[in-house]
């Protein structure tokens, strides 16, 4: 995917993973990888404003927070978890583990 050093703690990337796209977020230093799209209304999720001193991710279309560690949504109009996909370090690149 990236090597860790180009994704610092406070940065974002979206990545291709087959049909959709992945955010993966450094966030204080801990890895969390979340799909692209809210549960409310299938827009763009990982695209959005985050707040990385709490780990949640804004969607930018009607403001719904999500949780980065389990996707679950914190506030309305979404009520349904996003998937989030198991992230780690191998030889200093980011790995995202996504079951097709």
């Amino acid at each position: 995917m990236c090597a860790l050093d180009e994704l610092p703690p406070g940065s974002m990337r979206l990545v291709p993973a087959g049909l959709e796209t992945i955010g993966v977020f450094n966030c204080n230093g801990t890895l969390y990888a979340i799909e692209d799209r809210c549960s409310h209304d299938d827009g763009p999720l990982a695209e959005g404003e985050w707040e990385p001193e709490s780990c949640v991710v804004v969607c930018p279309r009607h403001g719904s927070r999500f949780d980065l560690e389990t996707g679950i949504p914190m506030s309305l109009p979404a009520f349904e978890a996003v998937r989030v996909f198991p992230v780690s370090v191998r030889d200093g690149m980011v790995v995202v583990e996504v079951d097709e």
